[in-house]
């Protein structure tokens, strides 16, 4: 590599490369806390030129390496060979952001001329094989796993991104100016970009056969799709710039992918819950609201935290991670994730609601019982304990040859007694019904039409 100077020796951001470089980023399935990584920052292992101190203002946000190690080319194998291609050097990262969320990068030169068949197929090989790539003879996650000493082994998820640096030939064929490198150019980038899956014809028009997302700035040269990029003529530390925010996107991208299935997940628990046990109603909703907290936790620094230019506030790198941001559709997927999320949470509040509605009732209910049940004790003792009362300390009304039972001698007794609360019993039940026919209904409209209410859905979803 020999890089670009201004006067005063200053660093510029192209450069000249003679060994073509590719990063292979892969999204792993599993969570791994970087905590007390004693590998330091990637701001600690990768040259980031001018764009440090930014990443060391925001390095509590960045990916932490939890393993990192240099590998001999003869310790990688691809499932269908080399295509050709002689790794000079390569390195194996693992990366976790704060929230857990893994990241495997692959770093690897080339030595002598990498042809653009050759390579698509390396690509090809290393993307949709991936999981037959070997590190000393065995599945390069099993060698990985047992370094790692996890208890739950990660695997290779869904996404990947290949970062072509091109070098020698390659970079000059794609930064060359002649009339037959540039009628030249599309196809190369084509077969690099879609991994040879897409051959332009020699008869295409140019416009229709360049790649998307396409920049070409005569000293440096961008182009990527949904999976691979190819960044021509950049400085070191701009290659591992566009690395870094290649990684937050692919991060960012498995975080929004676990998390749309999480919300499946949630709302097919809310809908199979058929209890009636108020305390497994506020068990449920506890673990629901638990699992709806962690999703917008992930959405929020699992995924927002990297799709915007903070980290690196550079007009070079945001316009890298927005092209690659709308090839991915990330924040579409941000903003339908952020809704879905918003609903679940809005379903769960609606069911805590009509819990606290429901345990309001019964308890209105039960106070209403137990307030009837000592209205009704109270309107029987009372009466016998007066009876007991004048019998007791009446000595001149009560004979004591008579029984306390004989109505004719102590009738009027028992009358003034009993006809007192006879009488309250039935002016509060006179009451009563006048209030409940003078209330209506609750929930009527103005002018007198029930308000719609849904059918009930049923537990089966049908």
């Amino acid at each position: 590599m020999v890089t670009g100077t201004a006067g005063g020796a200053t660093v510029l951001d192209s450069a000249t490369r003679e060994l073509t470089r590719v990063l292979l980023l892969f999204s792993l399935d599993g969570r791994l806390r970087p905590e007390s990584s004693p590998l330091g920052g990637l701001v600690d292992r990768l040259d980031f030129g001018r764009f440090e101190p930014h990443l060391r203002s925001g390095e509590a946000v960045l990916p932490v390496p939890v393993l990192a190690e240099r590998v001999t080319p003869e310790e990688i194998e691809l499932p269908h060979g080399d295509h050709g291609l002689a790794i000079a050097s390569a390195e194996v990262m693992v990366l976790a952001t704060p929230r857990g969320d893994v990241t495997l990068l692959v770093d690897c030169s080339f030595a002598d001329r990498t042809a653009p068949d050759a390579l698509a197929s390396w690509l090809a090989d290393t993307c949709f094989d991936r999981r037959r790539i070997t590190l000393r003879g065995r599945p390069m996650l099993d060698v990985l796993n047992e370094r790692l000493a996890r208890p739950a082994p990660l695997t290779f998820g869904q996404n990947v991104h290949q970062l072509v640096f091109p070098g020698g030939q390659l970079l000059r064929d794609l930064l060359s100016t002649g009339v037959d490198d540039a009628a030249r150019r599309p196809a190369l980038l084509n077969e690099i970009v879609y991994r040879g899956r897409m051959p332009v014809s020699d008869t295409a028009d140019l416009d229709d056969a360049m790649p998307p997302n396409l920049t070409n700035h005569g000293l440096t040269l961008s182009a990527h799709g949904r999976g691979v990029s190819v960044q021509a003529g950049w400085a070191p530390h701009v290659e591992n710039g566009l690395a870094l925010v290649a990684v937050g996107m692919i991060s960012a991208l498995a975080v929004l992918q676990r998390t749309r299935l999480a919300a499946f997940e949630t709302m097919r628990a809310n809908e199979r819950a058929t209890t009636d046990s108020p305390y497994e109603i506020r068990s449920l909703i506890s673990r629901l609201s638990a699992g709806v907290n962690e999703l917008q936790l992930d959405l929020a620094f699992g995924v927002e935290a990297y799709v915007d230019s903070l980290l690196i506030p550079e007009m070079l790198m945001e316009r890298f991670q927005s092209s690659l941001g709308d090839a991915l559709g990330i924040r579409d997927s941000l903003e339908n994730s952020a809704r879905m999320v918003e609903r679940l949470t809005s379903v769960i509040n609606a069911r805590s609601a009509a819990l606290d509605a429901e345990l309001a009732e019964r308890g209105d209910r039960r106070d209403r019982i137990v307030s009837a049940l000592v209205a009704a004790a109270t309107l029987i003792a009372l009466p016998p304990t007066l009876l007991l009362a004048f019998f007791g300390t009446n000595s001149t009304n009560v004979h004591p040859d008579r029984s306390i039972l004989d109505l004719r001698v102590y009738g009027t007794a028992y009358a003034l007694a009993w006809l007192p609360f006879v009488i309250l019993a039935v002016i509060g039940y006179v009451l009563l019904r006048r209030v409940s026919r003078r209330s209506g209904s609750l929930l009527s409209q103005p002018d007198g039409r029930p308000l719609p209410v849904p059918a009930p859905r049923a537990p089966s979803g049908r």
